[in-house]
């Protein structure tokens, strides 16, 4: 059952403990209870002793016992509890080792009192793992690759399975197998797992995508080792793809293909190569690559490869001849992107050859010399041949005629032969036209030939003129002006314009003419370089006025060509400077002085009228400032009557005297009639009152006193309107439409009932008598 320990304490007191058998062993001055293991998942009963604690002092005093640590006194709280007075440790509930595989706790001991009569004590409680988790895999299904073709122990993927029991025992050791493979080509057992690692290699050789590219393989993991019969087990899916590689060359469908091209085409597919390949599509090793490896030496052709389709389609980049070539006999070989793998021979089919014949179509003409160029001098007459502009047919093989005509001729100088091409003039060749650029006419003609369709060929003419001396120098400037008396330095530099170029212009020769001789003997001309001359008074004085003056320029070509020009010359005094003053150069135009007296004093009278009409502008506008209050008379619309425009009456409205509501023109109608018989809407016969005259420029002060005054004055004139009489107005004619009111009854019955006008106020007293009185009345 049971044994006692003794220990000798400090102070001479000796210390006793009392546990199980389990229990006590002696260390030095403490007793030291070993760690008690209890196992996971147990069933109970609970709560289940674990152990017991015994103080021998508590024969003497009472004891109370208690722990404290996680799974006591600390989260996760009571899994463990303690009977203060007997000093037995209890567990409560199943233990999880996968949560906590061990307790630490402490025991404590303490009198009624709560000191402490003993130190605490550690406990160590293990959790004893049980085997119940199942291997788990991360994933359900892993994927791996591996090439097709590989060699066996070629590692394929690795999975692993994780075990939450211990795993330093057979709980938590997990082995791995193969359950099945799926499909069992070439062989059931591809591959192989390494039951500890969990690495899958290839065991057998054979793999070949074309015919298998994929493999589900079912994988075990089981703990107790693989121990099968107490073990727990999980399965995944392992999907193991083949992925290609370039075993199997590219073949031509076709030993030959052909196909046909027009000449002069390009950019048209003429032929289409089929291609077989059993890689995977779209990838390197299945992308067909097309080379022409002999028949076109100058690369009229090149192979288009389509990504879809893999075809080879042969384009034309340059143009073929038929004339030159009539059929090409193409080499082609067919490779793919990537090189072939290591041991793969290429395919004899990968080699076909490609006829491609050239189809003749009608070509136009051309001109051998486009643009022609030839050299003729200007002025040669129309009807001068100047060369024959032919063009040639490029299509040997077809009996054609060609037909000339002008396509572009800004001059109309030139026409052309329809059937030979010969170019005529048709009017004189001038050098200096507007349509010459840089001396070079250009035309343009047309080719046609009789083809099926016909085809057409331009060609272009360049026609270098040769510069004759046909233009005469023009003298330039046409006008200037000099100082009426001589001046050293005073003087018109001249010179000329010649629409001809070299040899043919400058230098040039100025000279006066003899006729008219006062020219001579007032003018003078002196050469200063080459190309100009000096225009010089010879006298000492000369009246201002415009001179025209003759001058002959003569150019350098061979033979000379002269021209008499007039220089328009305003002679004009001139102030110190040598510049011609205002009023001379206004006499030198041609005006006398009395012409010029005159102006001056038109435009001293507009200054007047404009100096008169701005002072009365400004004396306006100060009158207008002073007379705040009081208005123009013009402007004054006060007591006025306005006589509008009559805008017509309607119906029976306009048979009616207008004039007996207009003020009559005469008042002798009136004095004619005997005094008491006169209509009272007339104006009196008598004098009328005299109104105070309003002054022009009244003083603001006295405003008040005029408007008084005229106040009096209306008040006391009888004659003033209105005057208070009956109006007689025009009889408006007879009958009415409407007829008469009094046909209006009443639609009630009965008699009315008037009382309520009492209840009206006082403003209808005098209704409420009239008609509320009842029979009163």
């Amino acid at each position: 059952g049971k044994r006692r320990g003794e220990e000798r304490g400090r102070g001479g007191q000796s210390t006793t403990r009392e546990i199980s058998s389990k229990g006590l062993r002696r260390q030095k001055r403490d007793w030291v209870i070993p760690p008690v293991n209890v196992p996971e998942n147990s069933r109970g009963p609970f709560p289940q002793m674990l152990v017991s604690i015994r103080s021998d002092q508590d024969r003497n005093i009472s004891i109370r016992y208690s722990i404290t640590g996680v799974g006591a006194d600390q989260p996760p709280n009571e899994v463990f509890s303690i009977d203060p007075v007997a000093g037995k440790m209890f567990v409560t509930k199943p233990l999880d080792r996968e949560r906590r595989s061990s307790y630490h706790l402490r025991a404590h001991a303490v009198n009624m009192n709560g000191e402490r009569v003993e130190s605490p004590i550690d406990l160590y409680i293990y959790v004893i793992d049980m085997n119940d988790n199942r291997p788990e895999f991360k994933n359900q299904v892993y994927n791996g690759s591996v090439d097709e073709g590989s060699k066996p122990g070629t590692f394929v993927m690795h999975l692993a399975a994780f075990d939450h029991d211990d795993n330093t025992t057979a709980n938590g050791m997990v082995r791995y197998r193969i359950l099945s493979q799926t499909p069992h080509s070439p062989i059931p057992n591809m591959f192989t797992i390494n039951s500890e690692t969990g690495d899958i290699v290839t065991v057998a050789a054979g793999l070949d995508r074309e015919k298998v590219s994929q493999y589900s393989i079912i994988v075990q993991a089981t703990d107790m080792e693989g121990n099968l019969n107490f073990g727990l087990s999980n399965t995944a899916t392992a999907i193991i793809s083949v992925t290609d590689i370039n075993d199997n060359p590219p073949e031509l469908t076709s030993r030959t293909f052909s196909g046909e091209v027009p000449e002069n085409r390009i950019n048209v597919a003429v032929a289409n190569l089929t291609v077989i390949d059993r890689d995977q599509p779209r990838s390197p090793n299945w992308n067909a690559v097309y080379r022409i490896i002999s028949g076109d030496p100058i690369g009229h052709f090149t192979i288009i490869t389509d990504p879809h389709t893999n075809d080879g389609m042969v384009t034309v980049v340059k143009p073929v001849d038929f004339e030159q070539n009539r059929a090409f006999m193409l080499t082609v070989v067919v490779n793919n992107q990537a090189p072939l793998a290591s041991g793969i021979q290429s395919s004899l089919q990968s080699t076909s050859g490609v006829t491609i014949s050239v189809v003749d179509v009608n070509e136009p003409p051309f001109f051998p010399t486009n643009p022609k160029s030839i050299r003729f001098e200007e002025g040669v007459p129309a009807g001068t041949s100047l060369t024959t502009f032919s063009a040639s047919d490029p299509d040997r093989f077809m009996q054609q005629s060609i037909r000339y005509s002008k396509l572009a001729d800004p001059a109309e100088w030139l026409s052309i032969n329809t059937t030979n091409g010969q170019i005529v003039t048709t009017a004189t060749l001038d050098r200096e036209s507007i349509y010459v650029k840089n001396n070079i006419y250009e035309a343009t003609f047309l080719a046609v030939d009789n083809g099926s369709p016909m085809a057409s060929g331009t060609g272009t003419l360049q026609i270098y003129l040769i510069d004759v001396n046909d233009n005469a120098p023009s003298l330039l400037p046409r006008e200037s002006q000099i100082c009426e008396r001589i001046n050293r330095n005073a003087g018109i530099n001249i010179t000329a314009a010649d629409s001809d170029t070299d040899p043919n212009v400058g230098p040039f020769v100025f000279e006066l003419p003899t006729f008219p001789a006062s020219i001579r003997r007032n003018w003078t001309v002196s050469r200063l370089n080459g190309d100009y001359a000096r225009l010089s008074l010879r006298i000492q004085y000369l009246e201002p006025r415009v001179y025209e003056v003759p001058v002959i320029v003569s150019d350098s070509g061979n033979p000379p060509l002269s021209n008499r020009s007039i220089i328009k010359v305003k002679v004009c005094p001139c102030d110190e400077n040598g510049d011609c003053t205002l009023v001379g150069a206004v006499a030198a135009a041609g005006l006398g002085t009395g012409a010029i007296i005159a102006i001056l004093i038109c435009i001293i009278i507009l200054l007047s009228m404009v100096l008169v009409f701005v002072v009365w502008m400004k004396r306006r506008e100060k009158e207008r400032q002073t007379k705040q209050l009081l208005i123009d008379p013009e402007d004054d619309v006060r007591d006025n009557i306005l006589k509008y425009d009559e805008e017509g009456g309607g119906e029976e409205d306009q048979d009616y005297d207008l004039s007996q509501l207009q003020q009559p023109d005469s008042l002798e109608h009136i004095i004619s009639k005997p005094l008491g018989v006169r209509r009272v809407d007339e104006r009196p016969i008598i004098p009328e009152s005299q109104y105070p005259i309003r002054p022009a420029v009244p003083h603001p002060g006295d405003i008040g006193d005029f408007i008084n005054e005229g106040l009096r004055a209306a008040d006391n004139d009888p004659t003033a309107p209105p005057y208070d009489s009956l109006l007689v107005f025009d009889y408006e004619g007879s009958g009415s439409t409407a007829g008469s009111v009094s046909s209006l009854n009443s639609s009630s019955t009965g008699d009315q009932d008037y009382d309520y006008l009492n209840d009206w106020g006082p403003r209808f007293k005098k209704l409420a008598d009239m008609y509320g009185g009842g029979e009163d009345d």
